[in-house]
């Protein structure tokens, strides 16, 4: 059974009943990205909750590029989270950019988190591929050339990838182009001054899982295992073959492996992890 939600402008489903995850999707994408790994954590005895991050989606969309700085986001998910009343800490199922926000968050509050996975995750500037290095330095002309862009040019470069296994469905294309599109075009201020965290890694006790597509053009495949190395209590898993989104191009395997982490970690007591302002 799935129902929505809509709370303080940010739009969700929940589906399923257990121990909470949350899934968190990426820049330019929504809730749509995690329709297939959803029901498999429900059917898994877990309780999913899949949000429309601001300006994403069907949730709130200000018009105002000052509200799509990082600390703005990550303040709209913790009161998110908080207004969810859950009662057990979560885990936390990040793409990219809702990695970041899913490692800023156990930062900030570690006390509040089971444990990671994390797709493909951002968390430091070093990782952008060149044309988002240069969007970081003028995002105000990357949001002309959003609103310029038409849609069936972006389900034609979706077309496009350099790994079988990554490829997508007309209906996949469609839907993630439809998500570029519908989202606001301000969402690429949020590559402009974001905190590199690379220095902070080491304080997250919680039990990660990091996964990653081996052909990612968007962020730098090399820098995955690295994360994996800077986290304490962090394994890591390559997928050949797939690019930026395996959670889409590979769902079976990534559904499976994010199903047994979860699994792994309800079965294990609460680490306790120390305090940290924010970073």
């Amino acid at each position: 059974m799935e129902y929505s939600n809509n709370s303080s402008g940010i739009n969700y489903l929940v589906q399923g009943d257990g121990i909470p995850v949350l899934l968190i999707h990426g820049m330019a994408a929504s809730l749509q990205d995690w329709a297939s790994l959803s029901p498999s954590l429900a059917l898994a005895g877990f309780r999913a909750y899949r949000l429309d991050l601001p300006g994403h989606g069907q949730s709130e969309k200000p018009d105002d590029p000052s509200q799509y700085h990082i600390e703005a986001f990550s303040s709209r998910l913790s009161g998110w989270i908080d207004s969810l009343q859950l009662p057990e800490p979560p885990l936390l199922v990040g793409h990219s950019l809702g990695s970041y926000l899913s490692l800023y968050y156990a930062m900030c509050h570690p006390e509040n988190v089971r444990g990671m996975v994390l797709i493909n995750p951002l968390y430091s500037p070093e990782q952008l591929a060149p044309i988002l290095r240069v969007i970081r330095r003028r995002p105000a002309l990357g949001v002309k050339a959003m609103r310029a862009v038409p849609e069936w040019l972006i389900n034609l470069f979706l077309g496009w990838d350099p790994s079988s296994a990554a490829n997508f469905s007309p209906e996949i294309r469609q839907q993630i182009a439809n998500d570029y599109k519908r989202a606001s075009p301000h969402f690429l201020y949020i590559t402009r001054d974001f905190p590199d965290l690379s220095g902070s890694l080491g304080v997250i006790n919680i039990p990660v899982l990091v996964i990653w597509g081996e052909h990612d053009l968007t962020l730098n495949p090399d820098s995955f295992q690295h994360l994996v190395q800077c986290l304490p209590n962090a394994t890591g898993h390559a997928i050949p073959g797939s690019g930026h989104q395996p959670h889409i191009g590979n769902p079976n395997l990534v559904n499976r492996l994010t199903v047994e982490f979860a699994r792994s970690v309800s079965t294990k007591p609460l680490l306790d992890n120390a305090q940290l302002p924010s970073p």
